[in-house]
């Protein structure tokens, strides 16, 4: 088995050690720049998290699991931090999501799991002949709580940034 065939993230569950991805977004109201400039790594964010979405990344900077659950846009990590980084005056996440293709629909299997987990509704899915219905993504209805990427069994909900999908 080629060693980029492994996939970590049911192998960190069975070894109990999260593996950090690339794909690491940010805490909602926060973008890298003011991360990088005005982050202290003290962690206050972590715990404040009722969704435990919250880590610190390689960098011990905090960036979201989406494989843990969902943003609530409770504001309890913006509240908790005693920095400048949080920013409630800018949209929340800079980033909707995209489905990939290890979607399990598009390879034929029925799987809505992306569509029922969507508290905005912006997944929809469009019937096809011979074959289950295909989701759709309607990104302007997106908020980028990250539902969806914790809800798909396949992994193929990522977060994608708000340029590429409205570009």
């Amino acid at each position: 088995m080629e060693r980029s065939a492994i996939d970590h993230g049911r192998r960190s569950f069975l070894t109990g050690r999260p593996v950090p991805s690339p794909d690491r977004v940010p805490p909602p109201w926060t973008r890298p720049a003011s991360i990088a400039a005005a982050c202290t790594g003290c962690g206050a964010c972590l715990p404040a998290c009722p969704q435990h979405i919250i880590a610190l990344d390689a960098s011990g900077r905090p960036a979201l699991d989406f494989s843990v659950g969902e943003c609530s846009f409770c504001g309890a990590c913006a509240d908790a931090c005693p920095e400048p980084v949080f920013d409630r005056a800018i949209a929340a996440f800079a980033h909707v999501a995209a489905i990939g293709p290890q979607c399990f629909a598009s390879r034929g299997i029925v799987c809505q799991s992306c569509g029922d987990a969507c508290p905005e509704s912006a997944i929809h899915f469009r019937p096809r002949l011979g074959g289950p219905a295909l989701p759709e993504l309607a990104s302007d209805l997106c908020n980028g709580c990250g539902a969806c990427i914790a809800a798909c069994p396949a992994q193929a909900m990522v977060p994608r940034p708000m340029e590429a999908a409205h570009g």
